[in-house]
């Protein structure tokens, strides 16, 4: 039996299956290609390309994958085929054709597989110029596709501002015009044609107009922009000012487009650009074209990965799909990374560091950047807890957690001067606050300003009861301080309670607020990127246990400043209390009123109460 596949693997597929992968993998030949894995009902599961067939297959079997994703792929592979072509380029095009007609499961999918727009110029005696989705191979030129078709009919709005061609569907021959069989329609009457079915408007003029459209939709403004100046000019001269008003209006509609659409130097021209950033199973990637300084093209897709797809070979897919997608011939191809593909004739590929070149890319991150942003927005508002479990996910990962911590208690000590000693516990179920599940704790064995023994006393009365009543205990407990309270923590969970239980800590910077989350023993600063979605979490849990112990501190300490005598004299509720000092103004007075004048304001018995408790 063939020692190409892994012992491991050779149990789970059999001797009977591993015997005939085995003799696929021996005739493989070194040569690109493309390979199709097929389940036990010969479904194609997955496609690949690869520069080398035999090398690429066989390192999926001479060893266990390290991802679980592709060991459940390979374990599913009962069959091989593949597919032997000239050049690596032709193995990209052909794994992309396969994915398509196939769609096999464990392959990344673009999500949007729609058609595109193009604008056209029909091949006319008097050519129209309109959008459309299908192409017809009649010897028309067709411009795009653009990546909405809003940027095409707006386009189209502009040439026809430019030029008044027909929009009519007769067949305008020069037979069909002499002998009259059609007239000017609406069209003509406000000017938007020039009535070439009726011989109103000649050949040479309308072909010359439609010479400009089609450099504008080569991206070539720049050229159409200098005829028209000419043309101003040369009318100006003869005295033609009406004429020359005219083509001026056409020359500053092609100026404004030609200066929105400018991003750098004009001498860059056909170029492509491309930039990637991934979410979890998403990838985002970013395509512009560029032609003549202007961006011609520009489209954002996401690619939903199915294993665990480096980000070489997502940028590959992605520019595999586009330059085929929108028939890109451009020779460069600007990217922040080398994707690791070689793309027939003489194709090459700039990382640029500073420049115009480096203005593109960053252009391109940006838009990518947003689009993701935008994603995450949409996809929050379908699901709301998608979002909080995508951030409890990050904590999972940041802290290397066993499980996701969707039960999170928060700890904070509140005290002046050790007076009126209170402690809070807050609790976050979800990334959300769950207010029923607060805890207020007024210290009760501590002397002193001491925030350590507080904090020990708290949590033993907390967690030891929680175990008493077996009740569920915390994915991950936060303390609002640094690592002297995560000791103190660590030290009655783990020490006296044995409970294993993932312990963080809050700290603040000089001027209190959240700089750093801390983790472990000795406990080491996890990085935080300032202001993101999880940053701003943790921010909010430190806030609201700092808010919930201090609010209970006031209270406390506001009970404890207004106490006074009558407190102290059972059988005196609130409101007699209320009473006597509304009348009497202030306990002094009421110890020096005489029985009768209490017995005026709260009666007889509470009178007595009052006077005998005082009189003690």
């Amino acid at each position: 039996m063939s020692s190409r596949i892994d012992t491991n693997l050779q149990k789970i597929y059999g001797e009977k299956l591993t015997r005939k992968l085995s003799d696929i993998l021996d005739i493989l030949p070194d040569k690109p290609g493309c390979y199709q894995y097929l389940d036990e009902q010969g479904t194609i599961i997955y496609v690949g390309k690869a520069k080398n067939l035999k090398k690429r297959v066989t390192s999926y079997f001479n060893k266990l994958p390290d991802y679980p994703k592709t060991r459940v792929l390979v374990k599913q592979i009962k069959d091989i085929r593949y597919i032997v072509v000239d050049t690596e380029e032709d193995s990209l095009h052909l794994e992309n054709s396969l994915i398509k007609q196939y769609k096999p499961r464990y392959n990344v999918m673009l999500k949007d597989d729609k058609t595109y727009p193009s604008i056209v110029v029909k091949n006319e005696y008097f050519p129209r110029v309109f959008t459309t989705r299908n192409i017809i191979r009649d010897g028309s030129y067709y411009y795009g596709p653009y990546s909405s078709a809003y940027t095409a009919k707006l386009m189209v709005e502009m040439i026809k501002e430019l030029y008044p061609l027909r929009t009519c569907n007769y067949p305008l021959t020069p037979e069909n015009i002499a002998q009259g069989r059609y007239k000017v329609c609406l069209e003509y009457h406000i000017k938007r044609c020039k009535g070439p079915c009726e011989g109103l408007q000649t050949l040479e003029e309308y072909r010359e107009n439609i010479q400009h459209v089609r450099e504008i939709l080569k991206g070539n403004i720049s050229e159409v922009s200098k005829i028209l100046y000419d043309d101003m000019q040369r009318l100006a001269t003869d005295m033609r000012f009406e004429e020359a008003q005219i083509v001026k209006e056409k020359y500053n509609i092609v100026e404004n487009y030609r200066a929105k659409s400018t991003v750098v130097t004009p001498s860059l021209n056909n170029i492509d650009v491309f930039s990637l950033t991934e979410n979890g199973n998403s990838a985002y990637i970013n395509y512009m074209h560029i032609g003549n300084g202007s961006i011609v093209q520009v489209y954002t897709f996401e690619y939903k990965k199915k294993l665990e797809e480096s980000k070489e070979e997502l940028l590959g897919y992605g520019i595999v799909e586009m330059r085929e997608r929108f028939k890109s011939t451009a020779k460069e191809i600007i990217v922040s990374f080398d994707p690791g593909i070689e793309l027939a004739g003489n194709v090459k590929f700039t990382i640029p560091q500073i420049g115009d070149k480096k203005k593109l890319l960053l252009l391109s991150d940006q838009n990518v950047k947003q689009y993701k942003v935008d994603k995450l927005k949409q996809a929050e508002k379908l699901n709301p807890e998608q979002r909080n479990t995508q951030l409890l996910k990050e904590i999972q990962q940041a802290l290397q957690l066993e499980k996701l911590p969707v039960y999170i208690e928060c700890f904070d000590n509140s005290n002046i001067q050790g007076s009126d000693a209170v402690a809070s516990c807050v609790v976050f179920k979800m990334g959300k606050p769950s207010k029923k599940d607060y805890r207020k704790y007024i210290i009760k064995t501590v002397e002193g300003p001491d925030d350590y023994a507080s904090m020990r006393e708290v949590i033993y009365r907390r967690y030891s009861r929680l175990i008493r009543e077996e009740s569920p205990l915390p994915d991950l407990i936060i303390a609002d301080g640094g690592k002297g309270q995560m000791e103190a923590i660590r030290q009655v969970v783990e020490d006296e309670l044995h409970l294993k239980i993932p312990i963080a800590g809050l700290a603040k910077d000089k001027k209190h607020r959240t700089s750093e989350l801390l983790y472990g023993f000795p406990p080491v600063s996890v990085g935080l990127v300032q202001q993101s979605p999880l940053f701003r979490l943790l921010e909010q849990m430190q806030n609201e246990v700092h808010r919930f112990a201090i609010t209970f501190h006031k209270d406390k300490r506001s009970k404890s400043q207004t106490k006074s005598e009558l407190d102290e004299i059972k059988g005196i509720g609130e409101k007699t209390k209320v009473l006597l000092l509304q009348h009497f103004k202030s306990v002094k007075r009421i110890r020096e009123a005489s029985i009768e004048d209490l017995e005026k304001v709260i009666g007889k018995s509470k009178a007595e109460l009052i006077y005998n408790g005082l009189k003690k």
